[in-house]
């Protein structure tokens, strides 16, 4: 039987999915505050030091790809639960790196460990949860994201300022090593998982079936211009705010991921909102909303600026939420056994456009300042809005219930 929300299955699967999406969110981006540190400490340019946190999306990126296919032999549970432990010990290491290469080096490490999380939580709730339920579900594991965005961010810019980033990097790891102990203890076992054989065969015809759907194509280029457009954003920002005129501290400015708190929020409303009037009418509006945010700071008062960062933050992570749980759906549909495998396509097309645009933006930064940066991120966002656009009139796909499901 599907898990159902209300159940207490539901409530021990939606914990341990929170506190996944939260270690995944934490560890791979503490570093992010920290560019401007390093730059200064390694003597990097803007577009050098974000290598930090590129190398590991990037490494993240080609990692979903394939974990999905791994998994069918090894287990859901497992390699989400190895992900976290792997991830949370390399985070520790990090600190005893001699130069920035070897700092590069563990941090894509630490993405390649970490790609056996994001695509198999989005698998295992796919498969386990009720289709009425599954928005919810997704939400709760977004809002974790959301949560260790936030905290992983915020922790690592305190501790750094009081300390050192290697003092910090390492309260991360500890962190992510609780989180890893609670996700294992908590996670029901998987009952509509069946251990097969890796046919890598049988994997790249799955792949071509959902790149060759209409549909996944376009929420796939979603996701690209999505986490492109936030990693960018938050990179960024911390650069501008801490040169003229604000002048602020590393601290105050990591404080900046306190609006990841509205992403607790959103990816859960929006996933209930979705179950009632669908994905094709939410999803554009959110795209608008984001694109609206990213425009109002480019004033130059800080509080405006603040609250389009609050605004950009509310419907990324609303938009995110729709768009993978809508993946879930239309792969279902599709095909059943290859489900799994669209949602590591998802996710790379995800860390693909963090590391890419994330990289472009540091350049357009070092030529042309913030303004330079929204107009790289407000063009993608308009194209974005094109895709919501085209995706709500978006057939269904025949298998799938034409409510909501795809």
């Amino acid at each position: 039987m599907a898990i159902a929300a209300g159940t207490p299955a539901f409530t021990r699967s939606t914990r341990a999915m929170f506190l996944g999406g939260f270690s995944t969110f934490a560890l791979l981006y503490c570093v992010q505050p920290l560019m401007p540190v390093l730059g200064h400490e390694y003597a990097l340019t803007p577009a050098q030091s974000s290598l930090v946190l590129a190398a590991s999306t990037a490494a993240l990126a080609l990692a979903l790809v394939v974990s999905t296919v791994v998994s069918a032999r090894l287990g859901r549970t497992p390699l989400m639960v190895g992900a976290m432990v792997v991830a949370a010990i390399l985070t520790l290491l990090s600190p005893l790196a001699h130069n920035y290469g070897q700092l590069v080096a563990l941090r894509a490490m630490t993405g390649l460990a970490l790609g056996g999380m994001p695509a198999i939580a989005m698998v295992y709730l796919s498969e386990e949860m009720e289709a009425g339920s599954l928005g919810a579900a997704m939400g709760v594991y977004i809002s974790g994201g959301a949560f260790g965005g936030m905290a992983g961010r915020m922790l690592t810019s305190v501790l750094c300022d009081m300390y050192s980033w290697r003092v910090a990097m390492a309260a991360l790891g500890v962190a992510g090593l609780l989180a890893a102990w609670e996700f294992w203890r908590s996670l029901p076992r998987s009952r509509h998982f069946t251990r097969g054989a890796i046919h890598w065969s049988g994997a790249w015809q799955g792949w071509s079936l959902h790149l060759r759907d209409d549909g996944m194509r376009l929420l796939f280029a979603l996701a690209f211009v999505l986490m492109g457009c936030m990693v960018s954003a938050y990179s960024y920002i911390a650069f501008r705010l801490q040169s003229a005129p604000y002048g602020l501290r590393q601290s105050v400015t990591g404080l900046v991921s306190f609006l990841y708190v509205l992403g607790i929020f959103s990816s859960v409303w929006a996933g209930r909102l979705v179950d009632r009037l669908g994905r094709r009418n939410v999803l554009w509006k959110i795209m608008a909303l984001m694109l609206g945010g990213l425009l109002l700071t480019l004033a130059s008062s800080l509080p405006l600026i603040l609250l389009g960062m609050a605004v950009f933050t509310f419907a990324f992570f609303a938009g995110h939420s729709i768009a993978s749980s809508w993946v879930g759906r239309r792969a279902q549909a599709l095909s059943r056994p290859q489900a799994g495998l669209a949602s590591g396509l998802y996710l790379f097309f995800y860390y693909l456009g963090s590391s890419v645009v994330a990289w472009t933006t540091g350049l357009l930064w070092s030529r042309g300042g913030w303004t330079g940066v929204v107009a790289l991120l407000g063009a993608c966002l308009c194209g974005g809005l094109l895709i919501a656009l085209r995706l709500r009139q978006l057939e269904p796909v025949a298998e799938a219930a034409p409510a909501i499901a795809a």
